[in-house]
């Protein structure tokens, strides 16, 4: 009876949880609904308003599955503690961007430019737009701000050289008539860049791991309003296992839902002359923004370490991770890659990473510092209209 009783305790429990994976549902749902009649959702795009209507409905779901993933990636964080969960949130969302990426270069009309655009359009978002914002949301709450300095700093000596390797050194190498790179530079980067990642990766779960964890009362006049375990939602009722399961489940509907966004997306830039770029901007928006919302609750908690691992940590491990899956599955396919960046977004990328490197040289944040990264990113998005 005892066993029965159990039993019908936990049975709900597992049920209700369950009926809170509606972005996992909703996915799913999308995902039969646009394989099954794929030719009757995207076979005739020609009608501005059904395009527009079927962009929508797969933005959506899969915005939608990508909060979901990182609800899951955070219920992990509380779990397993810093700096694990911020890595696994971002290792999530760097998933999701390898995925999206791989996915449309497979299926999508042919652009070269597509991974080297969505990396910069990543780069430029994290390092400006959401540590802006989130300077700026804690300094109107909190004036000032502290973080650990070395984290910062370990971040930043793997993302700047990575950084060059990748976007501006292709610009400038002769092996090629154009910005990419041959099979030996490829194979070398892709190693390198995967060695790198990987001591970063051992510094920061092993003996550096206090790097990057919230240093202890920092600020003496500014109470602390939260800890490493609390951002003020309490914590997971399910076990690591359940958000493990559905946080792989709630990321499939994705990348099998970029294949048929890739259609789409091909098919508005071509109509309307948008720039190619823009396809890049697009695949960094929908990956990041469940995390920038990670990022910018965090800063407003007085958790400004967890917000740089948050946003720091996505600017490496696009580096790190993205660009060795790019190299693989461009030279398995026969895909050519272009990384070199153009003149404007080589200013504008060695502009930011300058002046992160003038951000993070304290230990503490002001409202003007987020102020200036905004600045970056609004001349970023301007440029990409009118070059």
């Amino acid at each position: 009876m005892a066993g029965a009783a159990e039993a019908d305790h936990t049975s709900p429990s597992f049920f209700s949880r369950l009926k809170g994976e509606l972005a996992f549902l909703v996915g799913a749902a999308t995902t039969l609904l646009f394989y099954t009649f794929a030719d009757e959702l995207l076979g005739d795009l020609s009608n501005p308003l059904i395009s527009i209507a079927v962009f929508l409905w797969l933005f959506v779901a899969m915005m939608w599955c990508a909060f979901g993933v990182v609800r899951h990636a955070d219920a992990l964080a509380h779990i397993l503690g810093e700096p694990y969960g911020t890595l696994i949130l971002t290792l999530a969302v760097i998933g999701i961007e390898v995925s999206v990426i791989v996915a449309i270069m497979l299926t999508g009309a042919e652009n070269p430019t597509l991974a080297r655009d969505t990396m910069l359009a990543v780069l430029i978002i994290v390092l400006n737009g959401m540590v802006g914002l989130s300077l700026i949301l804690g300094a109107l709450r909190h004036y000032e701000q502290a973080y650990n300095l070395q984290g910062a700093q370990a971040y930043l000596s793997v993302v700047i050289p990575l950084a060059t390797f990748i976007l501006i050194l292709p610009r400038f190498t002769t092996s090629t008539s154009t910005p990419t790179l041959n099979l030996g530079q490829e194979v070398m980067f892709a190693l390198v860049t995967i060695a790198l990642y990987g001591v970063f990766l051992a510094i920061q779960t092993g003996r550096h791991r206090s790097y990057f964890q919230q240093p202890r009362n920092p600020i003496p006049s500014i109470p602390d309003e939260g800890t490493e375990e609390d951002d003020g939602h309490g914590k997971p009722s399910g076990s690591v296992y359940f958000h493990a399961l559905f946080l792989l489940l709630t990321l499939l509907p994705i990348v099998l839902l970029s294949k048929k966004l890739a259609v789409i997306v091909d098919h508005g830039i071509s109509v309307t002359g948008a720039p190619l770029a823009l396809g890049g901007v697009l695949v960094a928006i929908l990956i990041l923004t469940p995390e920038a919302l990670s990022a910018f609750r965090a800063a407003q908690n007085n958790r400004l370490q967890r917000s740089v691992n948050i946003c720091l940590g996505s600017a490496v491990s696009t580096i790190g991770l993205t660009v060795p899956a790019v190299l693989a599955v461009a030279a398995f396919m026969d895909i050519t890659v272009v990384l070199g960046l153009g003149d404007t977004d080589m200013v504008i990328l060695i502009l930011t990473l300058v002046l992160s490197i003038v951000t993070f040289t304290g230990t503490r944040t002001t409202l003007l510092q987020g102020a200036v990264h905004l600045v970056v990113f609004v001349v970023y998005f301007f440029l990409l209209f009118q070059p």
